[in-house]
């Protein structure tokens, strides 16, 4: 791990930082929800600022990680979009926490609903950018890196894309879930529904492959044809569990009785 962080800090030192400095953002968020009481929808207010830096921090470290590959990349440009704008995210996702209201979905005011329209733009833009970064991983040679490896790279960043941008099928309905009103359930940390179709799941599932398919191949795989497998079985399995959410049954059933329901 020490030998990691070395190279991972000589790849990309801003974001190596600005990771770190997630990282511990969300510990104390996570902190938080131990200490204090203020509740959206029926759970801590802090859960969701801690989701939001932790994945930040997966993403800035696995996209520090990979850009560094790429010849002749303005890295200083796309460090500082990713700084500013998931940046600005964070910041007021944790401010509306700290008074325990919505900042998704909130078109209570119209400063509100601004507000909640510059962080679909603002995410938008760092989902945009990271497709470019794939599409400069079709276009270029990489003759030093193993092709499983940058097989899975390759498609860590389209099923990120494609699933980054199924969150509009949350902000237009103003609500994550499909059978209630953003449900909720005591489902360890992440809080998917137990009872209805829950739309976060394929959401959290597809982005991370960003991470979960290079460190797969790289260090257990080590094969092109098993790689296109597991790249291709893992996008099925974020569209399955996206069916699923659609037609309105968890992906796992609880005990939970139906809370807001509509």
């Amino acid at each position: 791990m020490i030998d990691f962080l070395h190279h991972l800090k000589h790849r990309n030192e801003t974001l190596f930082y600005y990771g770190l400095i997630c990282l511990i953002l969300s510990l104390v968020f996570l902190l938080l929800t131990k200490v204090t009481t203020t509740q959206v929808y029926n759970v801590n207010a802090w859960f969701k600022p801690f989701k939001f830096a932790f994945s930040t921090f997966l993403f800035a470290w696995a996209m520090a990680w990979y850009c560094y590959y790429l010849p002749n990349f303005n890295i200083k440009l796309f460090n500082w979009a990713v700084i500013i704008l998931l940046g600005f995210e964070i910041v007021y996702i944790a401010l509306q926490a700290s008074k325990g209201q919505l900042s998704h979905y909130n078109l209570s005011t119209p400063v509100y609903a601004a507000l909640y329209s510059m962080m679909a733009l603002a995410a938008s833009a760092v989902t945009i950018y990271t497709a470019y970064v794939g599409l400069l991983f079709f276009t270029n040679t990489f003759p030093d890196l193993p092709s499983y490896y940058l097989w899975a790279i390759r498609f860590g960043i389209i099923l990120f894309v494609i699933f980054s941008f199924e969150g509009f099928a949350m902000g237009s309905r103003l609500n994550h879930s499909v059978g209630a009103l953003n449900d909720n359930s005591s489902w360890f940390i992440i809080g998917w529904s137990k009872t209805v179709g829950d739309l976060r799941v394929a959401h959290f599932i597809g982005m991370h492959a960003l991470q979960v398919l290079p460190v797969l191949s790289f260090y257990v795989f080590k094969n092109t044809k098993l790689t296109l497998a597991l790249s291709l079985l893992y996008g099925l399995l974020a569209l399955l569990t996206l069916i699923q959410a659609l037609q309105g049954k968890p992906l796992i059933k609880g005990s939970d009785t139906k809370e807001n329901l509509i």
